[in-house]
Formats: C-alpha cells, structure tokens, sequence
C-alpha cells in the first residue's frame, strides 16, 4: 500500500451540477481516467450512502438504513450519529488489520463520529484539529460554500505532513439544499471543489482518487403528513423521518422517504391502500417488500416504507411548514450520481453504484 487511495464524498453532487456548472479539474479527471453516472441507496440520504461507501455493502449488511430511528424495542428515538449502530466491516478497519493508516476528514461532524471509529486521525470543521487550523485557517461556518473546500485543504495538508494508505473526505450538501443547479452560487460553490480537489491531486504523489456522492437532489413543493391521512381512515401510526439529523437549516428535516409505525400491524392491507392512494405518495411496501427491494436490515425499517414523488416530501404540519423552495432527497429520484475515478488502475472493474468506491478498496486495494 505504498500509494494514497482517497474516496471523496461530494454531498449532495446530483450530475446536474457537473452539466451546468464548470469544473475542469473533475472533467480532467474524468477524461484522464473514467466518469459514469451510477446509482446510490435507498433511501437517499446521507447516513445510509456513505455507510455502504466505507464498507461496500448494502444496508442489509451494515444496518444503517436512516439519519435518525425509532427503536422500537427500547421505546426510544435517536439520532444515528455513532459507530456502535454499524454491523459491517469498514475499509478502516480493513485497513488497519493490513498494518495501514487511515484518515478521514469531514465537514459534518455526525460523519466523523459515525464513520471515523477505527481510523488513525479523524477530524471535521467542526471538531477541527489544532493541525488542520493551523494548515488550513478557522473552519468556515457549517453553512457556508467555503467549508467543503476546508475540509478538502485541510484533509490533503494532513496527508502531506504524514502518509496515509487511505482517506475518506466528505463534504457537506449546504449549497446544494440552497441553490440548484443553475444558480451563480451553485458556479461558485463547484468552483472551490474543483480547485481544492486540483490542489488536492497535485499535492499527494502516486494518488488514485475516486469521486462520488451520496444522493442527489431535487425541488421540493408539496409536504404530505402521512399519520393525518392514516387517521383519516381509523388507522394510528407514527411516522419517523429518515433524513432528520440536526443539520435542520439544509432541509427543515423534510425528505422523500419515510417509515411509518402501524399502532395495529393487523391494519397493515388498509393503511397499504390508503396510502397508495394518496395524491404524492409513489410507493407504499411493507417491511418484507421494502427490506428485499432496496436490501435494508428490516429489524431496523419501520412497519412501511414510503416514498414520495420527485416534488413530494414527508412531515407534520404542526412541527414544521414547507420552506419555500425547498431542495430535499431521500426517495428514488435523488439516486442518481456521478462517479469519478482518477490516478488509479480501474480496469476490468465495474462501477455502477457509490458503494462500488468501497468495494474496489477492499477487493483491489487491501485484498
């Protein structure tokens, strides 16, 4: 493991972005080496994705289908912010078993704690070390543009004072919740990724670096509070949100894909059809369906999952009110997204998913 492999995770980086906005260090990377639009998990949201990036699994193996959950064993809801919920092997830990050195920077501190348990340094903007200030400047504020290009600074002046075998960065999705693809400050906000990722390519010799995100996006304009429309039918359920995290500026907690909680499981036919019949409701499956279709862990998926049209998201009206224009994932028409490969010898393998970044570190890599 003599050269650096490094995954970047862009949040949010729907391939519209690539289309409208420049950025000649990643079309650069992409013709030096390969671009393919690929697919990510369900729900598309951000725990799920870069959980199955760092293990190469789906989340029927690793166990994290949600930002936030409802065990209903313990009678308890949380948010999904700790390594303990992952069941999977990580490349990290792949990694460090071969005698490696591992390292992940990210701009959300939720993904250091989730992810960075068996890394060698681990760090965020907003737990930042005293090495990465020092090389990189004061983090800029969590929702800002100029954040990510921190972290991918911060990330590559750490890997120049030391050699790392692995590292794992990951962006936050800010501008892309703010601004869609045809907005200057969508321009402006690609326009630092590309040059710190130039920066970053250039700095670290003999690197192989692979791109990709973990959802897309889409704008939002109608919000559909599933319990009312249950209720309206008799039936009683609890609807949990499966983007919630406590990044709550970037989308109000509102997403396309939602769990919901039967009070009776005897009422499961009736609240199947109630609910497919709702005017912005795309797919209404129970656990078995939804576990086998998108290969979720079912102990840990709500009795129904159900995902919204592309302009649909999920909440309570009494909670929250639809942001006007509102930029959201979670359901199937934020799956879509590029995936880069540069520096690297990727012949003969197939990306066609982001949790392929993985699954190449682990059988090309370390295997």
């Amino acid at each position: 493991m003599a050269r650096t492999t490094i995954l970047v995770m862009i949040d949010g980086l729907d391939p519209e972005y690539l289309d409208s906005c420049p950025a000649p260090n990643l079309r650069r990377f992409a013709e030096e080496g390969f671009r393919v639009t690929g697919g990510g998990m369900m729900p598309s949201v951000t725990n799920v994705n870069n959980t199955s990036m760092v293990t190469g699994h789906y989340p029927d193996q690793h166990g994290i289908v949600s930002n936030y959950w409802l065990d209903r064993e313990a009678g308890i809801e949380q948010y999904v912010e700790s390594g303990e919920f992952i069941c999977a092997d990580t490349i990290f830990s792949q990694c460090r078993r071969q005698g490696g050195r591992s390292l992940l920077a990210a701009s959300k501190d939720k993904l250091r704690r989730l992810l960075g348990t068996d890394t060698d340094l681990a760090f965020s903007s907003e737990q930042p070390t005293p090495e990465a200030v020092a090389a990189a400047g004061d983090p800029p504020h969590i929702y800002s543009l100029e954040v990510n290009g921190w972290t991918i600074d911060s990330a590559r002046a750490a890997l120049r004072a030391e050699h790392y075998d692995l590292a794992f960065i990951a962006t936050t999705d800010y501008a892309m919740h703010a601004y869609g693809p045809d907005h200057p400050e969508s321009a402006r906000h690609v326009a630092i990724l590309d040059e710190a990722l130039g920066r970053l390519a250039a700095d670290i010799p003999d690197v192989q670096l692979l791109i990709t995100a973990d959802h897309g996006m889409s704008d939002k304009r109608r919000m559909l509070h599933l319990p009312a429309i249950l209720a309206g039918h008799g039936i009683g359920a609890q609807a949990v949100p499966i983007i919630k995290d406590l990044y709550v500026v970037h989308h109000s907690n509102l997403g396309g894909c939602i769990y919901v909680h039967l009070d009776d499981p005897a009422a499961m036919d009736d609240a199947l059809a109630a609910l497919r019949e709702a005017d912005g409701v795309e797919e209404a499956l129970p656990r078995e369906e939804a576990s086998a279709r998108f290969q979720l862990m079912g102990e840990r998926i709500g009795d129904i999952l159900v995902t919204g049209t592309a302009d649909a998201v999920f909440g309570d009206p009494a909670e929250v009110t639809l942001p006007p224009g509102l930029r959201s994932h979670g359901s199937m028409h934020e799956r879509r997204v590029p995936i880069i490969g540069y520096g690297g010898d990727f012949g003969g393998f197939e990306f066609r998913e982001n949790r392929d970044l993985g699954r190449y570190v682990s059988q090309r890599v370390l295997g």
